[in-house]
């Protein structure tokens, strides 16, 4: 696993980079946080490719379960990556929800994640 730091403003990003998933399970989300919160980062960029295709599937519960670990240490995550492939409504209606907020974010482009996490 690479990790990138990016800063915009007074604002540190981490963008991580890995040829495998990096979270697959709740324990692995929190691993992660633990890096990149005692490094100073004020938000995470994460490639889809790198979260477990069970975060995806909200009946699996890992993604309430993830993004409550980021919400308790205040770490911003945005996951990029092409979510078209998604034909759940519930999955299209919790991105766009997520979208609406300042904690998570679902983006195409980590550019596009670094200006949000910048803005």
């Amino acid at each position: 696993m690479d990790i990138t730091r990016h800063q915009v403003k007074d604002i540190q990003i981490a963008v991580v980079a890995a040829e495998h998933a990096v979270i697959t399970s709740v324990e692995d989300a929190t691993d992660l946080i633990g890096t990149i919160y005692y490094q100073g980062f004020d938000g995470v960029i994460v490639h889809k490719k790198n979260i477990s295709p069970d975060f995806f599937d909200l009946k699996t519960g890992l993604a309430g379960e993830i993004l409550q670990k980021f919400s308790n240490y205040r770490l911003r995550l945005i996951i990029a990556g092409d979510f078209s492939q998604y034909t759940s409504k519930s999955l299209r209606d919790f991105i766009y929800e997520c979208n609406k907020g300042k904690l998570v974010g679902f983006v195409t482009s980590v550019e596009e994640g670094i200006v949000l996490l910048g803005a």
